[in-house]
């Protein structure tokens, strides 16, 4: 487990966020297909909080893309560099998110955020600002639509519907388990939009969630009990 400290130059307040933001979405690439599902490495990353004592803890799970199998492990704990503020989530994670995905012993590959990429207000959720500050094709898988419109769709897996900002598309609504509530695909850099719903797809045999999210969670919740006990 690496401790990280908040770094250096790290926004304070929401001005500062928010120009950070608006300087490093224009790097977002979106022209890109990213890695084919089923082949390299696709890596889940997700973080857990303990309030009450200001600390955060963060994994990245790496998995063989083609049979699902966990290749390597890390896990972070700092403390919490950013407070609350909806839409600026990615200053609270990625500090912690960074540093293990730094002490993992081989590449990445893909990674999938619990979370937003251009599904977001200001277009530049944690999957699109992961992707610019390390250069990885990243994608983000949510549980919840955050503020955004969609019709349901079909019951069959597989089925999606345009998530959308007023006639925007800024991702999907995939239904990953035949007559399950969808998830909610968006692109973060270096991906496009269909093969993120295919990653989706290949990365949920058995679950709604994928199991890259499922490992993580699972992974960073353990790391913020021992880190805290």
């Amino acid at each position: 487990m690496t401790t990280v400290d908040i770094p250096a130059g790290w926004p304070a307040n929401e001005e500062q966020a928010r120009a950070v933001q608006d300087e490093l979405r224009t790097r977002v690439v979106l022209d890109d297909p990213g890695p084919l599902p089923g082949s390299g490495h696709v890596t889940g990353v997700d973080v857990a909080y303990d309030d009450e004592r200001d600390v955060v803890a963060a994994a990245a799970v790496v998995l063989d893309a083609a049979t699902l199998r966990v290749v390597a492990e890390a896990t972070a704990v700092g403390k919490v560099s950013f407070p609350y503020v909806p839409g600026l989530l990615a200053f609270r994670e990625l500090p912690t998110v960074l540093a293990a995905l730094d002490t993992l012993p081989c590449p990445p590959g893909l990674v999938v955020c619990d979370g937003y990429g251009l599904a977001h207000p200001r277009r530049f959720g944690l999957a699109s600002h992961l992707g610019v500050l390390t250069g990885l094709p990243a994608i983000g898988i949510a549980k919840n639509p955050f503020t955004f419109t969609y019709d349901d769709p079909g019951a069959r897996r597989g089925a999606w519907t345009p998530l959308l900002a007023g006639a925007e598309e800024v991702g999907r609504a995939l239904r990953t388990r035949e007559a399950v509530k969808p998830v909610f695909v968006s692109v973060g850099h270096r991906v496009s939009l269909d093969n993120a719903c295919a990653h989706a797809i290949a990365l949920t045999p058995a679950y709604r969630l994928p199991e890259t999210t499922r490992r993580a969670d699972a992974l960073c919740r353990r790391a913020l009990r021992e880190a805290t006990s």
